[in-house]
């Protein structure tokens, strides 16, 4: 218990010694996650829709040195997939590793934004939605798990994307949900369909005040936080907000922005995830920012600093470090 316990603290020390962003090239949306005693990070590739055709992979002992492993989940791998993959949430269940993503920025038949029957032919802005990947190791290679979306159809006007999965009394839940809209639905076992909740129903609407994309749950102390982005991905603007609740079900209390930009170092800092360090109360967030100056909407880097809690349990705003 003593090793693990120094092991964690000099993990903490050296994270906080890293420069961002943590790794080279154009990375957003990322997910962090630790299997063992490796940390890994799945983002999405950020490039036009048309070049998103693959998702790499980056792990690390230390959370400062990061190895990347090269198109871990390839489009070429899932026949539905034209494009746009983005979003990536990694888990790992009974020995598999799993990840789950959004895909082909569908829309309705009728491209408006609201419910409807997903469109025939796959491809950009027409049927996509959230797939699921499956792999013997974290880095893959990553094979289609059921062969079509999970999740294509849109409902409470929520489109398919930005998926966050998260275990709560044994089960399986997945938050998920854009163009404002958050659904909460409860996964099958095996990933492979959906289950009805406990009012059975199989969609909920979760969606808190400002809610844009970009859902993050996780529980610390008995309380659980529900975190987002909100404004526009390609703004200024675009930040993180979070609410509170006794349950990952609600009711959410708001309690306002923890990450936003930060002139004149970044702008457009969003969609992330958080990761506690185990063994100890230190919490990271996982993010991307677009540095500043740009050229376009699509350079964003990822980055990882230190999330505070004060003792009433509410997250202090984040200060970007370089």
């Amino acid at each position: 218990m003593k090793s693990i316990l120094a092991s964690s603290v000099l993990l903490a020390a050296l994270a906080a010694s890293a420069a961002n962003p943590i790794f080279d090239g154009w990375y957003a949306d990322p997910q962090i996650r630790r299997y063992g005693d490796t940390y890994w990070v799945f983002p999405t590739y950020s490039q036009a829709f048309e070049e998103q055709t693959f998702l790499d992979v980056f792990s690390s002992k230390d959370l400062k040195s990061w190895t990347k492993h090269a198109r871990a989940v390839d489009a070429k791998d899932f026949g539905w997939v034209r494009g746009a993959m983005w979003a990536p949430d990694a888990h790992e269940k009974d020995g598999k590793y799993y990840v789950f993503f959004s895909a082909n920025d569908a829309y309705p038949v009728g491209r408006k934004r609201c419910d409807g029957e997903p469109q025939k032919e796959p491809g950009l802005a027409q049927y996509g939605g959230i797939g699921v990947a499956v792999a013997d190791r974290p880095e893959g290679p990553y094979r289609d798990l059921i062969g079509k979306p999970l999740i294509d159809r849109f409902w409470n006007a929520a489109q398919p994307i930005d998926q966050y999965v998260f275990q709560y009394k044994g089960d399986w839940y997945m938050v998920y949900g854009g163009w404002g809209r958050c659904n909460l639905v409860k996964l099958a076992p095996d990933f492979k369909s959906l289950q009805p909740l406990e009012d059975g129903k199989m969609w909920r609407d979760m969606t808190p005040k400002d809610y844009v994309e970009g859902s993050v749950m996780f529980e610390r102390k008995g309380r659980w936080y529900f975190m987002y982005s909100a404004g526009g991905w390609t703004q200024d603007n675009y930040r993180v907000n979070y609410s509170v609740s006794d349950s990952p079900f609600g009711p959410w209390a708001f309690k306002g922005q923890v990450l936003a930009s930060q002139k004149p170092l970044a702008t457009g800092a969003g969609h992330h995830s958080v990761i506690c360090v185990p063994g100890t109360d230190d919490w990271y967030i996982c993010y991307h920012r677009r540095p500043i100056p740009t050229q376009s909407p699509h350079h964003r880097v990822t980055c990882l600093d230190r999330m505070y809690f004060d003792e009433k349990g509410d997250i202090l705003p984040v200060r970007m470090t370089e």
